[in-house]
């Protein structure tokens, strides 16, 4: 019997009103007619509580695009769950603030691009920064935890440490310092996203400092490049071990890139329970533990801590889900990764990432997209 999840990733939408050029969810995106109803995700989160899950993150696309989020945190926390609304704010004002926080918001994510306003809304696709801004002091001024989640990348790291002190006067309780994930439309711009060696080296740096400076007041976790990393990360706590992902036509997947893998049928909530796609089904089987792993991941001693890797980011590398993460430095397809490296520090990358056509594709898709306003009805 495999223990039960920890914690439950609710996709509620993929409308976004942002189109980032680091998005790195799937380049095929589920239409608004798709979604899960508030009555099925509310069955979704009393089945997670029941499988005793502790936390319901909330994310999308842009979760405050369903006018029945403030429901759904409610369905949430009545199940016993801890709320989390990863958010990049658009949608949200004071009242709509005051209502998800008395229905039961535990913490609430704002994505920020950059420090500088010009360039966050380059990045970002939308004019969003100052809207950022004063939000995060209204969330201030509610009795829940607040991140601040910071993408960095080729184009705005050189100035990290004016991001960094940005976010403090922001006051959030953590920070968290992602570097692109190159999955979906990031995988596309990456030419033009992955640092070179001296900006990362100096990140590094600036971090580390800002760690000290910070303890006891602000919490910085750092999350660095796999492709500069000597051992692959244990992708979303290894395949099918923790976490439950929903996508928002009710697909259930071990992450949220999975769908790219050949082969592989997920199930959906609306014809079997939470319990029997955690235990039974033959995705989220199909890379738990060790007898589907190669060499040297079979021989290795850090099978156990890192998994063999990312299995989307396998196969989007070297075309096959069940080889060694080329990240891996060990991988016998870590030349691939060499090479996107070499390509970076050689000055030959593209100078700047193109907007993710991600956004544009569902438009066309759905004549009800939710379009981006700070007051929505």
């Amino acid at each position: 019997m495999v223990p039960n999840p920890l914690a439950l990733i609710a996709e509620v939408t993929h409308r976004c009103p942002l189109h980032c050029v680091y998005c790195s969810n799937p380049m095929q995106l589920a239409g608004t007619q798709s979604e899960l109803s508030t009555e099925e995700w509310t069955g979704v989160f009393q089945q997670s509580g029941k499988l005793g899950m502790l936390h319901a993150h909330f994310t999308g696309g842009e979760p405050l695009a369903r006018t029945d989020l403030t429901e759904l945190i409610s369905a949430a926390r009545a199940a016993g769950l801890y709320t989390n609304l990863i958010t990049s704010g658009i949608g949200l004002n004071e009242q709509r603030l005051q209502a998800l926080v008395s229905a039961g918001l535990d913490h609430i994510q704002i994505s920020f691009q950059d420090s500088r306003e010009e360039a966050a809304n380059w990045i970002a696709g939308a004019k969003a920064h100052a809207h950022k801004i004063e939000l995060s002091r209204a969330i201030r001024r509610h009795k829940i935890a607040f991140t601040v989640n910071l993408v960095v990348h080729r184009q705005n790291l050189d100035h990290l440490e004016e991001m960094i002190a940005f976010i403090e006067q922001l006051n959030p309780e953590r920070v968290e310092i992602a570097h692109t994930q190159y999955y979906g439309w990031a995988l596309a711009n990456r030419a033009a996203l992955l640092p070179t060696h001296a900006q990362l080296e100096k990140a590094v740096a600036i971090v580390a400092d800002a760690e000290k400076r910070l303890a006891g007041r602000i919490r910085i976790d750092s999350v660095v490049p796999d492709y500069y990393a000597k051992y692959p990360k244990a992708c979303m706590g290894g395949w099918g071990r923790r976490l439950m992902l929903i996508n928002p036509a009710g697909k259930v997947l071990p992450c949220h890139a999975a769908e790219v893998l050949p082969g592989l049928s997920f199930e959906n909530v609306r014809e079997k329970t939470l319990e029997w796609i955690w235990q039974e089904s033959s995705s989220f089987c199909r890379f738990r533990g060790e007898d589907w792993m190669p060499e040297p991941c079979r021989s290795c001693d850090r099978r156990s801590e890192d998994f063999g890797g990312c299995r989307c980011q396998a196969f989007l590398l070297a075309g096959d889900a069940t080889v060694t993460d080329p990240a891996c430095s060990l991988a016998p397809s870590h030349a691939i990764v060499e090479s996107a490296v070499r390509e970076v520090n050689s000055g030959a990358a593209a100078e700047q990432p193109a907007p993710a056509s991600s956004f544009v594709q569902l438009q066309k898709q759905n004549t009800d997209l939710w379009t981006y306003r700070t007051n929505p009805e």
